[in-house]
C-alpha cells in the first residue's frame, strides 16, 4: 500500500511538472510563432507590390506585343510567374503560421485552466487527485492523436497524391518544351490548374483544423455560416436556431462546442446517406442564465442506444468526454426509426470569459 500510493505521488508530481513545462514551450513556441507571422507579413506586403509591378509590365507588353523581341517577353512571363509562386507561397506560410498560432493559443489556454485546477485543488488531492489528472491527460493526449491521425488520412489521400502528380507534369511540360512549346504551355496551364485546387484542399484542411471565424466572430456566427456550407455541400436541410445572449466564451469552450456540433451533423449525415429521402438537421444554441445549452436533432432513422454504448463510438465518446471535462452532461435520445436528438449542457461559470 506505501508502495502504491508513492508511485501514484510520484505520477501526479509527474503530471504536474509536464503542465507547468508544455505551458512555458508554448508560450515561448507562440512568441516565436507571431514574430515569424510579423516578418512573413513584411515579406508578402513586398511580394504583392512586386507582382502588381510585374503584371503592370505584363500589361504594357501585351499592348506592344508585335513590336517587343519575343526573348523580351519571355524574360517578363518568367518574371511575372516566378512572383506569383512566390506570393502563393508566401499567402500559404502566412495562413500556416496564423493557423499554428491559433492552435498554440488554444493549447496555451487549456493548459492554464488544468494548471488552474491543480494550483486550486479543484482535482481533489493525493491519490484521487493523481488518478483523476492521469486520466485528463490521457484523455487529451487521445484527443490529440486522434485528429492528428484524421488529418494524415487526409493529407495523404488528398494533397500528398496531388503533390507527385505535379512532379510527373512538370517533368512532362520540361522535356516538352524545346519539343512542342504550345503541348507545353498547354500541361503549365493544367499544372496551374491543378495546383490552384490543391492549394483550396489545403485551406479546407487549415479551416478544419480551426475555422478563422471562430476566432474573428465567435461561436454563433461561425455555427451558422457552418450550417450553410453544409446544406450546399451535402444536401441536406440544415437549420441553425440560436437564442440568448450571443456573447462569447473561453476560446477552448467555442472550439469544443463548435467540434461537438460538428461532429454531430457529420455522424447524422454519414448514417444516414442510403435514405431516400431529403435529411434534416436542426442545431439549436441557447445560453441561459446559468447553461449553455445545444441541441443536435435528426430526423434519419436513429439507431439503437444499447448498441453505441457496446460499440466503440469514438466521436460521441470524445464528445461526452470533453463535455464533462467542463462540468457538463450529454444526453441521446433515439431508437431506430425515430430519429436522433443529441443535448450538451454546459455550466456557464465554467467558460464564461
Amino acid at each position: 500500500m506505501v508502495i502504491q500510493a508513492t508511485n501514484e505521488s510520484n505520477a501526479w508530481e509527474s503530471f504536474v511538472d509536464f503542465v507547468a513545462s508544455e505551458l512555458e514551450a508554448s508560450r515561448r513556441a507562440y512568441d516565436e510563432v507571431t514574430q515569424m507571422i510579423e516578418r512573413s507579413q513584411v515579406e508578402l506586403t513586398r511580394l504583392t507590390q512586386r507582382n502588381a509591378n510585374i503584371n503592370a509590365h505584363l500589361q504594357q507588353l501585351h499592348n506592344q506585343f508585335e513590336s517587343v523581341p519575343r526573348s523580351d517577353i519571355r524574360v517578363v512571363y518568367d518574371s511575372a510567374l516566378d512572383a506569383q509562386r512566390r506570393l502563393l507561397v508566401m499567402r500559404s506560410q502566412v495562413e500556416k503560421l496564423q493557423n499554428d498560432q491559433a492552435h498554440l493559443e488554444k493549447y496555451i489556454n487549456l493548459l492554464e485552466r488544468v494548471q488552474s485546477f491543480l494550483t486550486e485543488g479543484s482535482l481533489a488531492g493525493g491519490k484521487r487527485g493523481g488518478n483523476s489528472g492521469m486520466a485528463m491527460l490521457e484523455k487529451l493526449i487521445d484527443a490529440q492523436e486522434t485528429e492528428r491521425q484524421k488529418l494524415s488520412r487526409q493529407m495523404h489521400d488528398g494533397p500528398a497524391q496531388d503533390l507527385s502528380n505535379f512532379i510527373v507534369q512538370a517533368e512532362i511540360a520540361s522535356r516538352l518544351f524545346d519539343l512542342d512549346p504550345l503541348k507545353a504551355r498547354e500541361e503549365l496551364e493544367s499544372l496551374k490548374n491543378a495546383a490552384m485546387a490543391t492549394f483550396q484542399k489545403v485551406r479546407l484542411f487549415i479551416a478544419g483544423l480551426r475555422p478563422m471565424m471562430l476566432d474573428d466572430l465567435g461561436l454563433f456566427i461561425t455555427v451558422q455560416r457552418y450550417g450553410e456550407t453544409f446544406s450546399s455541400e451535402t444536401g441536406a436541410e440544415v437549420n441553425v436556431i440560436t437564442r440568448g445572449a450571443q456573447q462569447r466564451f473561453v476560446p477552448y469552450a467555442e472550439v469544443m462546442i463548435f467540434r461537438a456540433i460538428q461532429e454531430l451533423m457529420n455522424n447524422a449525415y454519414r448514417h444516414n446517406q442510403d435514405t431516400l429521402r431529403k435529411l434534416s438537421i436542426e442545431v439549436f444554441l441557447e445560453v441561459g442564465d446559468q447553461f449553455v445549452r445545444v441541441v443536435v436533432r435528426d430526423d434519419g432513422k436513429g439507431f439503437d442506444v444499447h448498441q453505441l454504448q457496446e460499440s466503440s463510438g469514438l466521436g460521441l465518446r470524445l464528445i461526452r468526454e470533453r463535455v464533462e471535462m467542463l462540468g457538463g452532461t450529454v444526453d441521446i435520445d433515439t431508437a431506430p426509426g425515430q430519429g436522433c436528438r443529441v443535448t450538451l449542457q454546459i455550466p456557464l461559470s465554467n467558460i464564461t470569459l
